[in-house]
């Protein structure tokens, strides 16, 4: 075992290592014996990204049945397992990865950790188990389909990312699930479950010299990673562009989307924090006060950074009646508009930075939250001091920074608006 780097977090008493195992596995690992758990959190390279074109789900679908029986166990008895030591497994899929959890006491550390390497090496896909994750998922995407939410972000995803792979729903279609075969899994499985592209964190009461052993056996076991399907670089398409989803629903619920900056781009930092003043803040966000205080247009509204692996964007939301659909958009529009020309003021700047410094902590406060915010900041690639960094970079935004952002992302004028309702007067 092997200590390449260490950082001491600003937002926990204890050190970052990383870690490298007899047999090659790297991990991510804050010791502590504050409480007797072990949290577990890992991502590998290669999502929905993956999918067959023409079905689309496999990657969710896989993620859903890793805990569904495994090795030697059916699926009740691989649940039962996990119960009765009250471990907890979970994996989850997504555009650019299949990632998971574990977390246990460290008195059952062996078999957890046994158990996250049945899961992971060997899968067992019994049909049963393949037909009951086929039925849900089928139930919940037929529910979806009359919810105005859902359907508004589908839309936005295929008008924004037309052609790609980013225009693909996650969770697949009721056709393309339905289609979805044994083998398909198992080729999935094959392609992405592999040594070669894990980004691996632990956190809890356990020393390097026994994770490394456990690390080895549960990652170590897996074949070696192939090359994946290249995933090509895509801008936002179809800025300038309205959208509407004709649903009967007194209430439109609406999505929009701007160019956006990665979290690898060094312009990022300043953007999250221009994002902050415009529609990140809760309740003191521009939007907030524009679209409900000052106008009571919606109930609620904002915008996020999303940053995938080829793509990045400026995402936001709300919804409003019909018949106050433009007035709302106008308004936030006009905002960004505003922040671009005027930028915000420098007490406007100063209370973003402090608040964004201030509750950094918070995503700290859990073995689980450290594992996987160590396991992000690996998977993009930011390097183990980012947490050490990130609060002085934060501080070091000026109004030229904000500028320069405002400029990149709302330098065009133009925005994709999806609309799921029957909005009037546009």
């Amino acid at each position: 075992m092997t200590a390449s780097a260490e950082i001491r977090s600003a937002a926990s008493p204890t050190t970052v290592k990383t870690l490298t195992s007899p047999g090659g596995v790297e991990a991510w690992h804050v010791e502590s014996d504050v409480v007797p758990l072990i949290a577990v959190a890992f991502t590998f390279e290669g999502g929905s990204t993956q999918d067959p074109e023409d079905r689309p789900g496999v990657a969710q679908m896989l993620a859903r049945l890793l805990d569904e029986g495994a090795g030697p166990y059916n699926s009740d008895a691989f649940q039962e397992r996990l119960a009765a030591r009250a471990i907890e497994l979970s994996f989850n899929a997504g555009n650019d990865a299949i990632g998971g959890s574990l977390k246990t006491l460290v008195k059952h550390a062996d078999e957890a950790f046994e158990l996250l390497r049945l899961a992971l090496a060997e899968p067992r896909f019994d049909q049963d188990a393949i037909e009951r994750v086929r039925a849900q998922t089928v139930a919940g995407l037929r529910y979806q389909q009359n919810d105005p939410g859902v359907m508004a972000t589908r839309r936005f995803f295929e008008e924004g990312f037309a052609g790609h792979a980013y225009a693909r729903p996650t969770s697949g279609t009721v056709e393309s699930v339905a289609a979805i075969t044994r083998d398909d899994l198992v080729t999935m499985h094959r392609t992405i479950i592999a040594r070669g592209r894990v980004k691996v964190a632990v956190v809890g009461a356990i020393d390097g010299e026994r994770l490394s052993v456990l690390l080895d056996k549960v990652f170590g076991s897996l074949p070696e990673a192939k090359p994946l399907k290249p995933t090509e670089p895509v801008q936002l398409q179809n800025l300038g562009t309205r959208h509407v989803v004709d649903l009967d629903v007194p209430q439109s619920v609406i999505r929009f989307g701007l160019p956006g900056i990665p979290w690898r781009d060094p312009g990022f930092i300043p953007a999250y924090v221009l994002n902050h003043i415009l529609g990140g803040g809760a309740f003191t966000s521009r939007l907030f006060q524009e679209v409900r205080e000052k106008r009571g247009l919606a109930y609620s509204v904002g915008t996020s950074l999303v940053s995938y692996r080829a793509a990045s964007m400026t995402w936001g939301y709300t919804a409003t009646k019909n018949e106050r659909v433009t007035e709302a958009l106008d308004v936030i529009f006009g905002e960004m508009m505003r922040l671009k020309d005027e930028g915000p003021s420098e007490e406007e700047l100063q209370k973003a930075k402090d608040y964004l410094i201030g509750s950094y902590a918070l995503g700290f406060d859990t073995s689980t939250k450290i594992a996987h915010t160590l396991v992000q900041i690996a998977f993009e690639g930011l390097g183990v001091d980012y947490i050490a960094r990130r609060n002085d970079l934060v501080a070091a935004v000026t109004s030229a920074d904000i500028g320069a952002a405002a400029q990149r992302i709302f330098g065009g004028g133009q925005m994709l608006t999806v609309i799921a309702g029957r909005p009037t007067g546009l």
